[in-house]
């Protein structure tokens, strides 16, 4: 990458080639970091997507006294021992969760018309929050969950790399989440 500087000013002002510069550019060093760190091909993708992600939603941040590819893999060290954390902290969970006798819940089979409402409204003001994103999240967030498509294929219908997809997929869930988060106070 010729100028790395320019390229960062450029994605701090929202540019998406920028954004697709700095990925294709550090893809392959952040990947191999997390793969030799995880040893696990799927944890190291998704911690490196989850990473860009990130960086890219508070690039803002990036202070340029600093190399790009450190704050990455400092933000991704950060990523992968939160994983950590968490699963130690499930299999704690597991392990209370297994003394509690399950026999004192009871599910029922099927949903009362009022459930059926509920979710029903839930569903509608999800949509809403869904039209109310930039239109390449939209569509992603649609092909996803509700068509159902894979990430090549969602890539092939947008004429995107896969990994572009992965991230924006992530960016969308973020700012959707957001949306649930803001509305819910």
């Amino acid at each position: 990458m010729k100028n790395v500087k320019l390229v960062i000013e450029k994605a701090q002002q929202q540019d998406q080639k920028a954004f697709n510069e700095l990925f294709n550019y550090h893809w392959g060093y952040l990947y191999s970091f997390q793969l030799k760190k995880t040893g696990n091909k799927d944890l190291a993708e998704e911690i490196s997507i989850i990473t860009f992600a990130r960086a890219f939603d508070r690039i803002s941040t990036f202070n340029d006294q600093f190399e790009f590819k450190t704050w990455l893999l400092t933000i991704s060290k950060n990523i992968y021992n939160d994983l950590l954390r968490k699963k130690s902290n499930k299999i704690s969970l597991k392990t209370i969760s297994s003394n509690i006798d399950l026999e004192e819940f009871t599910i029922e089979d099927h949903p009362s018309p009022e459930e059926i409402l509920i979710t029903n409204e839930k569903l509608e003001s999800l949509l809403h929050k869904i039209k109310s994103l930039k239109q390449d999240y939209r569509k992603i967030l649609l092909f996803r969950f509700f068509d159902g498509l894979s990430y090549k294929q969602i890539s092939e219908r947008m004429d995107q790399p896969i990994n572009t997809i992965k991230v924006k997929l992530l960016r969308a869930k973020n700012l959707l989440n957001q949306k649930i988060e803001a509305d819910a106070k």
